[in-house]
């Protein structure tokens, strides 16, 4: 088993020192927790703490020091501390990626898990990687942020009425957690779903596995998704009951290298799915 590193190297923006994986507390732009931050270290500790969160920012701040899955805790400080080439002059956050976005949204942004070298590096979910350039490329033409350019957590990127969180908050080895840590990180999600879910009038699925995610979510939280169940496909909507009124639930093939590569998804068909998304997230 790898030990995170002691050597401390400069922040790609700020240039202020870290360690790989980075310490609570100790600076890191965006960082929402502090070196008293309570830590769950099962999966009982993570459905005890997410049902008493009480904010957006102690939910953040919990599951940025969660270390309930021991192979993705393992993994993802192994990642920060090997580093890929081209990154090994800079410090790795190395834990798990909060939700990021409007404490207000009106559209919900579901995804799969962070990504090695990408959210496991920057400390902001979809941020750093290829895939997130896609996501907030179009995020940006579409107005809901201000800015395309998404390469770091002190890079001055904001969220206009939308928050994009992931069903499992570490990088897992393969692209691919286990049954039994979707389940575990599970808890955070609902947590986030109550926290937002009075405001949120669209969830946008990013791909199949995001899609089933959001159905289970929402029967979790109490509400209804129909029988039979709606099938996820690219541009479907369906609608779906909760106990706060009814929310679309939008699918979009995931902004994956293999699909954005071969043309699979496009971002004008990217740029189709959040310009629907926010038309009806103000329709009223």
């Amino acid at each position: 088993m790898m030990r995170p590193s002691h050597r401390q190297l400069p922040h790609p923006r700020t240039g202020d020192l870290f360690t790989s994986p980075v310490r609570p507390g100790s600076g890191w732009p965006g960082d929402p927790a502090t070196r008293r931050t309570a830590v769950a270290a099962t999966s009982a500790d993570v459905v005890t703490m997410a049902a008493a969160a009480r904010s957006l920012s102690q939910l953040d701040a919990e599951i940025s020091v969660c270390r309930a899955c021991p192979r993705l805790v393992q993994w993802r400080e192994d990642v920060a501390v090997e580093k890929r080439r081209s990154y090994a002059d800079q410090p790795y956050w190395g834990r798990p990626a909060p939700g990021f976005g409007s404490p207000r949204p009106r559209i919900f942004v579901v995804g799969l898990a962070p990504a090695a070298h990408g959210a496991n590096r920057t400390g902001r979910v979809f941020t750093g990687d290829r895939s997130g350039d896609f996501l907030f490329g179009s995020l940006y033409r579409t107005g809901l942020a201000n800015q395309q350019t998404v390469t770091d957590s002190a890079d001055g990127l904001v969220l206009n009425d939308i928050r994009v969180a992931a069903a499992v908050r570490c990088a897992p080895p393969g692209n691919a957690p286990t049954p039994a840590e979707r389940s575990t990180c599970a808890p955070w999600l609902d947590a986030e779903w109550r926290l937002t879910a009075g405001h949120v009038r669209v969830i946008v699925a990013l791909g199949g596995f995001a899609w089933q995610v959001a159905l289970a979510m929402i029967r979790r939280a109490g509400g209804a998704v129909g029988a039979p169940a709606p099938k996820f496909g690219h541009g479907v909507t369906a609608t779906l009951q909760t106990p706060a009124g009814d929310v679309a639930l939008l699918g979009c093939y995931h902004p994956s290298q293999q699909n954005t590569f071969t043309g699979r998804l496009t971002p004008a068909m990217m740029d189709d799915i959040f310009a629907t998304a926010l038309a009806i997230s103000r329709a009223e």
